[in-house]
């Protein structure tokens, strides 16, 4: 055993794997090197730290290379019964201060992290009981005086309080999207009716938000079990409706919990045979599995989980005896930390309160977020609207999309349609954004118009990134007018908002433009103003995200560096968030700009790596870093200079960012923000207001920004906001890109 006062930390994955878990492991051992420390890998989880010797081994910076884009947990997880012991926690205890590890990162499920918190409360004593049996000596001992501990939730079900999403669930929803996608296809040639089950034990999330996700039909999740005893009725009454409105499949979306209002389990058999017997027609059940677990982890899950892990290890060095251990999670796009053992308790008590029958509270536990969420699916599931209700105001809404299109541009026009219809409006749909306003182009949309329209990548209604002016402004008025539009809704980028201003700006000439307005943010390029994140660059990053791995994987045969193109205009945001996603070296982006010097500083870097054995190198140039150091010239630069130590290749990803299906988050964030916007229309139109303004959400709240602020608040030479909160990230995303140091000099 050696006898230092040096601190190391130990990293153990314990429970289910995750997607993710790579990528936070490979977080915490980087930046503990970077910082001096020490790190060591507890292979099979508690398990591992009670067998010891090899199952407890020190890693060094490139052990942590190359893993980020793998499922599952390289270094294994296991359960336990020995660990639930004391005397397991004895020769635990003993093990770790062989490696002199007195901090520990746990990534792993309640009651992994539990199991850390007694092992924490228990130390002193254990240490105790090894120093009387001669095993340790009071010295080491006294370097010891406490275990530090530090959380992550490592869980596909998203189930636990003190984090927004859970590592491994984003990656579990895509599995659980693509799924009800194809099976939607299949079902459609047939007439056929799905009953899908989900796995999220007692978490209805899963089951939620994929069936907001996939346009499902019906979904039964534990926290809020129907309401009925004859909710079989019901739902095969919803089933047919949508039949006869001309649905040609039906999607059922079972959670592997739920259960009716007396808890008795529902299972996705019982779903089949009630459906065959009550609607005499061909039904399928699908049980998903564990492909929800498995396979390479999603973007989000990427670089979250890059950052929990990072914030993971600072928090371990600055723990004191005093400080209660911290969970750390996600909230609003933000790192935060929680004491663990108060979100261990929240989360619990939604099983109890499940098991009370108390759903009530369970589904207020889960929070708001979950309940509207909840409330819109139960509305968008309807085979036709609700009828009018007396006295409400029913208005003529518009809706059109502006700009480049964007993946979640249908799932956006989906949802506003149907929940402005329930509201007794009449929706227009105005093909191919402005142009078409000008010319005419306009479709009153039903029910069924956008039956389909969610899971559909690009923009179905057409889009131009005509801006009106001129004679434009007279030929906007005059449909306005002629169509007694009452409210406009204009789903887009930058070019929409400029259009929206436009008309605002024009109301004094144009009184027809004297409407409530509303912009929603929909742009790969995340470029808006007051929108943390707009519909598409969710997506536009996983196919960055994808793209990439296969780059890598062509790489194994040569020494080569690739630089890849990214889309984004001025804005960073995709090329950063890739390089944070994909473990990128180098990352240019126009918000710091591109010097000679730093490209000679990167190449010196390159070319160590490579003469020291590295096969591959990865830059990400955002497409407007910089005029002149073009991606042609930064491939011609770093060719000549490496003398054939490496060739190098450009990739520039193109359109292919722009395409494809929107991701599950995309296609969540869409609903949401189209139901927000369509309230916004409907209580102004209620107060007899015309204001004009845009959605977004920012640090986690719906924010409504006039549209005449939209000046003020952006950088219009380089179409983008001023204030951009993802930039704060670029420190960590160099600190763990970086070669490393030499960890030969940690003691």
């Amino acid at each position: 055993m050696t006898n230092t006062t040096t601190k190391s930390i130990g990293v153990l994955t314990s429970g289910g794997d995750a997607p993710g878990m790579n990528a936070a492991l490979r977080a915490v051992v980087r930046t503990a090197l970077s910082r001096g420390v020490a790190v060591y890998a507890i292979y099979e989880g508690y398990q591992g730290m009670v067998e010891g010797g090899d199952r407890i081994r020190a890693l060094t910076w490139d052990d942590a290379g190359g893993i980020m884009q793998r499922g599952g947990t390289v270094i294994g997880t296991a359960r336990s019964a020995v660990f639930r012991t004391r005397e397991g926690r004895l020769k635990a205890a003993r093990n770790l201060l062989d490696k002199d590890i007195d901090r520990l990162v746990v990534i792993g499920g309640d009651g992994s992290l539990t199991g850390a918190n007694l092992f924490r409360q228990e130390w002193s004593g254990l240490l105790a009981e090894l120093v009387a049996t001669g095993q340790i000596t009071p010295e080491i001992a006294d370097q010891h005086p406490f275990l530090a501990i530090v959380g992550m939730v490592g869980s596909i079900d998203n189930d636990f309080t003190g984090t927004d999403m859970t590592i491994g669930a984003d990656t579990a929803l895509h599995r659980i999207t693509t799924a009800l996608d194809q099976i939607s296809s299949t079902a459609a040639s047939h007439q056929r009716s799905f009953v899908v089950e989900v796995m999220g034990r007692n978490c209805g999330y899963l089951a939620l938000m994929s069936a907001i996700a996939g346009g499902a039909d019906w979904v039964l999740i534990p926290e809020s079990p129907p309401d009925t005893d004859n909710w079989e009725n019901a739902m095969c009454e919803v089933v047919a409706a949508g039949r006869k409105a001309g649905r040609r499949d039906s999607i059922i979306v079972v959670a592997e919990g739920a259960r009716d209002r007396n808890g008795n389990p529902i299972s996705s058999a019982r779903e089949c045979k009630v459906l065959e017997e009550r609607l005499g027609e061909d039904v399928r059940v699908t049980i998903l599995g564990h492909i929800q677990r498995g396979g390479a982890p999603s973007a989000f899950d990427r670089w979250m989980s890059t950052l929990l892990g990072h914030a993971a290890v600072e928090e371990l060095l600055a723990s004191t005896p005093e400080r209660e251990p911290q969970l750390m999670g996600m909230r609003y796009n933000r790192i935060r930390s929680r004491p663990l053992m108060e979100c261990v308790t929240q989360t619990r008590a939604v099983a109890e309160a499940i098991a009370a029958h108390d759903y009530e509270r369970a589904l207020e536990l889960r929070g708001g977020s979950f309940k509207d969420a909840f409330r819109t699916l139960r509305t968008m599931v309807r085979a036709l609207p609700h009828p009018p209700v007396p006295g409400r105001r029913r208005m003529r809404l518009a809706i059109l999309t502006a700009g480049a299109p964007t993946p979640g541009m249908n799932t956006a026009v989906r949802a506003a349609t149907r929940l402005a219809l329930d509201r007794g409006h009449t929706v227009l749909a105005v093909h191919n954004g402005f142009e078409g306003l000008v010319r005419n182009e306009i479709e009153e949309f039903g029910w069924m118009s956008v039956s389909g329209w969610g899971p559909m990548g690009g923009s179905l209604l057409g889009t131009s990134r005509r801006v009106p002016s001129g004679a434009d402004l007279y030929a906007v008025a005059r449909q306005l007018e002629s169509h007694n539009i009452e409210g406009l809704m204009i789903i887009g980028g930058w070019t929409a908002y400029e259009a929206a201003l436009k008309l605002y700006n024009e109301r004094a000439q144009y009184p027809a433009f004297d409407i409530p307005t509303i912009g929603l943010p929909a742009t790969i390029d995340n470029n808006l103003p007051n929108s943390e994140l707009s519909i598409g660059a969710d997506t536009a990053l996983n196919s960055i995200v994808e793209a990439i791995d296969k780059i890598k994987q062509s790489a194994v045969a040569a020494r080569r560096c690739f630089v890849v193109e990214v889309m984004g205009r001025y804005c960073g945001y995709l090329a950063l968030m890739s390089g944070l996603a994909t473990g990128a070296e180098h990352v240019y982006m126009h918000e710091d700009g591109v010097r000679m010097k730093d490209l000679y500083a990167d190449l010196l870097t390159m070319i160590k790596g490579f003469q020291e054995g590295k096969r591959l190198s990865l830059v990400i140039r955002n497409e407007q870093a910089n005029a002149l150091y073009t991606t042609d010239f930064m491939c011609a630069l770093f060719e000549e200079e490496g003398k054939k130590l490496f060739d190098v290749r450009p990739a520039i990803l193109g359109h292919l960012q722009q395409g494809g299906d929107p991701s599950p988050f995309d296609r969540i964030q869409a609903t949401r923000l189209a139901r927000l916007s369509v309230e916004f229309l409907s209580e102004k139109g209620e107060a007899n207001g015309s204001d004009s303004a845009f959605i977004g959400l920012v640090g986690g709240h719906v924010k409504f920004t006039n549209i005449e602020d939209m000046p003020r608040l952006v950088d219009a030479a380089f179409m983008r906001p001023k204030e951009q909160w993802w930039l704060s990230l670029r420190a960590i995303c160099e600190e763990l890109s970086q070669t490393g140091p030499d960890v030969t000099k940690i003691d």
